[in-house]
Parts: structure tokens; sequence; C-alpha cells
């Protein structure tokens, strides 16, 4: 109700408002149309006057007086005012109600002087016989067969008293708060349904809230209209399956680390604790001393591949240069020139590949390079290829990877790139990898603006696609430009 009580009270201020300025209109064209039959009325009498008096010598005479007090008394009824006509002098001739007449015998000479000059239409009390003020409009009547026509002869005076004006008042204004009632009504019956429909969402936003900052992100929001609170509902029910997807991934990326810590240090310490208490004869300690060398590796490069996850999750501002990327290619691929021949791999497409340069960080896009080719490299099959593509492509240098073997099943693709994921579940190929490698991958090409995808056919190949901006046209000048 607090929260109605603002809008309740606008409302009703408006009402008022809209009343005094509808009663100020009524009451301004209720006086003007009372004028308008009152001035209508009285031309209607000096017309007839006219045609019924005689001017002898100064001295006027009303012929047809039976006649005239008929239509006189007429046009009183129908207008609801009195009418009487006096000479120029103000004394009264012949008037719709006789008593009147006789208690006011002459008209005030003011009112006589206004009328003569161009006609009286004012409101007034006439000398104060009448209690309140009443609307008066008084014409001048000439006589036809006077030569001297240019002078009235008689005044005609039609006068309304303003109680027709209150009753009229009275009942509009009655009209009027009948109506505002039954508005008012209606509004606040409205305005509950909508105030309903509008905080009772919200009261269920501050709820599921709550339940977010105890632990609980599995509250949504029903969203039953697409207004903006809808909109608003929809958008914060993506905001908490958003956060569940968070927390989930911050649960199982603390499982993995785990996992992946748990591994190498419980094989260090049970190989450390054999030499220690003898269990491992001095023959064999060099050997499973380097077991112990290789998992401390592994443990580094844990480690070291988590800052970089950490930088690149934060947003690590880039330290973009000019640089030749297919040189960095042709460098990255032959750190793995062993493997690649051990393993009598192909490689096709940089036979006839010239210098690209671009615009961009080249520490960042030498991991992404070099992760792209060791998974090629540890995924082809014996004996397969593994082609390279690069070229320039709107504004920008596009870098295709493929390889042949098993290739990445479709339920797998849209995962590949999320933190720890790893394909090889068994770990028999990929032993050394922590499914860190892709999401770094995709990190670092995404600040630099581009994206990513891949495409696979199981049995047959698997191709990464890469794009970035910032191609540079002469790579020459934009390093003299950086080192200046």
């Amino acid at each position: 109700v607090s929260n109605l009580n603002p809008l309740i009270k606008n409302i009703i201020n408006s009402f008022l408002i809209l009343g005094i300025m509808l009663m100020l209109f009524m009451l301004n064209y209720w006086q003007q149309e009372k004028f308008r039959i009152l001035d209508k009325n009285t031309e209607s009498i000096v017309e007839l006057t006219k045609s019924n008096i005689i001017v002898n010598n100064n001295v006027i005479c009303i012929t047809n007086i039976n006649m005239m007090k008929r239509f006189i008394s007429i046009f009183s009824d129908t207008s609801n005012s009195d009418i009487f006509i006096s000479d120029i002098n103000g004394n009264i001739l012949l008037a719709s109600d006789v008593n009147k007449s006789k208690v006011i015998s002459s008209v005030p000479k003011e009112v006589l002087d206004e009328a003569v000059l161009n006609g009286f239409h004012n409101k007034g009390r006439l000398d104060n016989f009448y209690e309140n003020d009443c609307f008066i409009v008084a014409q001048p009547v000439f006589y036809e067969d006077d030569i001297n026509s240019e002078n009235p002869v008689a005044m005609v005076f039609s006068i309304s008293g303003v109680e027709h004006m209150k009753l009229f008042i009275y009942d509009a204004l009655e009209m009027f708060f009948i109506a505002a009632i039954v508005a008012l009504i209606v509004s606040f019956i409205i305005i509950t349904f909508l105030n309903y429909k509008t905080i009772e969402p919200l009261r269920q936003m501050a709820q599921a809230a709550k339940s977010f900052g105890q632990g609980d992100f599995t509250k949504r929001v029903p969203v039953v209209s697409s207004d903006e609170i809808g909109q608003l509902a929809v958008e914060f029910n993506n905001m908490a399956e958003s956060l569940l997807s968070s927390e989930g991934a911050k649960r199982s990326f603390i499982a993995n680390v785990s996992h992946e810590l748990k591994t190498p240090m419980t094989t260090i310490a049970g190989f450390i604790d054999g030499i220690l208490d003898g269990t491992i004869p001095e023959s064999k300690q060099e050997y499973y001393l380097k077991i112990v060398s290789q998992e401390i590796k592994r443990l580094s490069r844990l480690v070291k591949t988590m800052l970089s996850l950490s930088q690149i999750d934060n947003k690590l501002k880039l330290n973009r240069q000019c640089f030749d990327i297919t040189n960095m290619l042709i460098g990255c691929l032959l750190t793995f020139e062993n493997d690649i021949n051990s393993k009598k791999i192909n490689i096709e497409g940089l036979e006839e590949t010239s210098s690209i340069f671009v615009y961009g960080d080249p520490d960042m896009l030498h991991q992404v390079v070099y992760n792209l080719i060791e998974n090629a490299v540890k995924f082809v099959n014996a004996g397969g290829y593994i082609r390279f593509d690069i070229g320039e492509k709107n504004g920008g240098v596009s870098i295709k990877i493929k390889n042949s073997g098993d290739g990445i099943s479709p339920d797998e693709i849209s995962l590949i790139f999320d933190k720890f994921y790893k394909t090889d579940k068994s770990r028999s190929i990929d032993k050394n990898g922590m499914g860190l490698g892709l999401y770094i991958v995709r990190k670092i090409i995404r600040l630099h603006g581009g994206n990513i995808t891949v495409d696979s056919i199981q049995g047959e190949y698997c191709e990464f696609k890469f794009w970035i901006p910032g191609l540079a046209q002469k790579g020459k000048d934009i390093i003299q430009e950086d080192q200046s």
C-alpha cells in the first residue's frame, strides 16, 4: 500500500486539477451561452417593439399591448429571465413581471447611458434591486417613422439571475465527482494489479539473489511477460545460468588441478621414500630418479601453464609488435623435427608460402601456433600428413592447420576449448597434457580480436582454423616506427 500511496495521491491531484479546469471552462461556457440567449431574445423583443410603438411629441405609446405582454411572457419563461421595456428616461413601460416593474419603477441612469451608446452587456444588481449579480442585456429601440432615427426612443432589458448557473454547476460537479470516484476505483484496481505484476517478479529476484549469496544458484524467476520486467527476468535467469556454470567450472577446475598435482606428487613421494628406506636398490635408483625428474618437470609445466592462464584470464595487456608470422610458424614446426621424422609425417602447404606481417603480441601468438602444432604432431597418425594454409583475409591473417588421424567426435567439438578438457580420456596418448592448451589458444586469439574454429571428421582428419586482425602491408616500416 505504501508503494501505491504516492501514485494514488498523484491521481487524486490530477483529478482535482482536471475538475477545477473543467468547472472554469463550463462556467465560462455557460455565461457566454446565457448572454447569447439573452442577446437573441432581446433582439427579438426590440424588433417586435419597433412595430408596436407610436411616438407623438416624445410620448411613447405601445400598441397591441396584450399581444406584447404575451410575447414578453413567453420569452421570459423560455429564457428564465425578467424582460421589461422602458422609455429613454428609464421609466418602465412594460414588463414580464408586473410586480417587479412596480418596484423597479425606473432604470438607473448610468445603465441607460451605457446602453444608449453601445448596448449594455454585463453583470450587476440593477441599483441593488436584485440581491445577487445578474446577467443584464440591454438594447436600444429606434422608432422607424422618426426622421431622427439615430436616437433611440426606448430600451429593452433582459435580466437573468445566477441561481440557474449555480444549479448547473452543482449538477456538473455531481456528475464529475461520480465519474471521478468510479475512475479512482477502476484506477486503484488496475494499479494494484499492475503493481503486483511489477513488484512480484522483483520480489522473486530479491529472494533468488539472496539464495545466490548463500551459494545456491538453482533459483529461477518465472518469465510471465515480454515487457521490460519480463526481459529483466530473462537476463536475471541468464545471469543465474552463468553463475551456475561458473561455479561448476570452478569446482571442476579445483578438482582437475588437484588431480594433476596429486599424481606426480604421489609418484615423486613414493620413489623418494623407496630410495631413502632402501626399498629401491642402488642399481635402479638412477632409473627412478629420472622418473622423479620428469614428474618435477611436469609439475613445473603445470605451474607455468597456470600462471599463463591466470594472466590471460585477467586480460593481460598485449605487447603488440609487427612481425613475420610465417617465419614464426616455420620456426615452431622445426621444434618438432624429431617427432615428425620418427612418425614419418608429411608436411604440406609450406613450399611456396611468402612472408606475412601482422601487428600483434609475438610471444602470445607463438604460444598459439606452438600449441596447435603440438596437438597436430601428437594426434596425427604414423605416416600421415600435417597441412598448413596461411594467407591474408579481411584485413588480417588466416591460418589453417590440418592433420590426418582419428579426428574428434561431433559431441566433443564444442568442449575441446574448455579448461582441463581432454579428448583422450584414457590419457594413453596425451600423457603430459593438462587440457589447458586449447583453452589458452582461444583466450589469446580473442584478446587479439580474432576467432578460432575446428572442423573434424572421425577417422579422417582434424583442422583448426584461426583468424586475427592487424595485417601489416609494410612490416619493416612499422617495425622502425615501433623502435623509434
